[in-house]
C-alpha cells in the first residue's frame, strides 16, 4: 500500500514496487497457488473416497468418471495403486446387481496384478451379453 496526494492508502501500482515488495508479492502467488493445489488435492481425494456407482450407470460410464478422477489427482502428485483402484471398483464402486460376479474375479484372478482395463474391459462384455 501507498499514500495518495489526499494521504488515503491505496494498493500500489508494479510500476511503484520495491525488489522487496515484488519478492513478497511473488512469494504471496506461489503460497496462493500452494494452497489451491492442496484444497483441490482434498476435494478430489475426498470424491475419490465417496466414489459409488450412479443408479444406471454403465460400466463404461463409472470408468470414465473414475479415470478422470484418478488422473486428477495424478496430475497433483497423488497416485492411486492399480491395485487398489481395481479393488474399490470391484469391492466399492459396483451396485448389488453385480454382487455376484465379483466373488468369481477374486478367485480367478490376482487382483495384485490385474489392470483395471481388464477388468473394466470384463464388465463391459458382461454387461453387454445382459
Amino acid at each position: 500500500m501507498k499514500k495518495n496526494i489526499e494521504g488515503v492508502d491505496v494498493p500500489k501500482t508494479r510500476v511503484d514496487c520495491t525488489a522487496e515488495d515484488l519478492r513478497k508479492w511473488e512469494n504471496n502467488a506461489k503460497a496462493k497457488k500452494w494452497l489451491v493445489k492442496r484444497s483441490r488435492g482434498t476435494l478430489l481425494y475426498s470424491q475419490y473416497e465417496s466414489f459409488a456407482m450412479k443408479k444406471g450407470e454403465t460400466i463404461q460410464e463409472i470408468y470414465t468418471r473414475f479415470t478422470t478422477l484418478t488422473n486428477g489427482l495424478k496430475s497433483l502428485g497423488k497416485i492411486i495403486p492399480e491395485e487398489e483402484r481395481v479393488e474399490k471398483i470391484l469391492t466399492i464402486v459396483l451396485a448389488i446387481t453385480w454382487e455376484s460376479k465379483i466373488p468369481i474375479i477374486h478367485e480367478s484372478k490376482n487382483i495384485a496384478t490385474l489392470p483395471l482395463d481388464d477388468l473394466i474391459g470384463n464388465h463391459t462384455a458382461y454387461e453387454l451379453r445382459r
